[in-house]
């Protein structure tokens, strides 16, 4: 699934923003730009930048400043909750297969509950099958 230009670029704001964030904590730029979404689209971002801030708050040995929920399967979505059994997270150059389920509240802004286990390392070589990147 190739996603539209400005969904992308939201996608490596948030990302590289998040990284950022202390534990369970939203800075008013990102609760701005969060706002300023659609709801399907809030509900996507704010369960990625979760994603991104609890795998690198759990396990110090992963870095993660990528996700990609759709790398393996379609995410299965309901009016606040995603369930994706098929993403992919990335960490110092290397990609993850990961499944994550993340709730959050009507507004999409807080998660009220999440769970995701890692997966294995998934090999350089099928990345491009993917659309995986460095």
């Amino acid at each position: 699934m190739l996603l539209p230009p400005m969904r992308k670029l939201c996608l490596m704001v948030l990302a590289s923003v998040t990284l950022n964030w202390p534990a369970n904590a939203m800075d008013s730029a990102l609760r701005a730009g969060l706002l300023k979404l659609d709801p399907e689209t809030r509900l996507e971002q704010r369960c990625d930048a979760e994603v991104l801030d609890r795998i690198t708050k759990d396990d110090h040995k992963y870095k993660a400043d990528r996700v990609v929920a759709y790398a393996f399967a379609t995410p299965e979505m309901s009016a606040d909750a995603i369930r994706s059994p098929g993403a992919a997270f990335r960490s110092k150059g290397q990609w993850y297969r990961l499944k994550f389920k993340c709730q959050t509240a009507p507004d999409h802004m807080e998660v009220l509950q999440f769970r995701y286990r890692i997966g294995d390392e998934i090999p350089q070589t099928d990345w491009p099958k993917y659309n995986l990147y460095n």
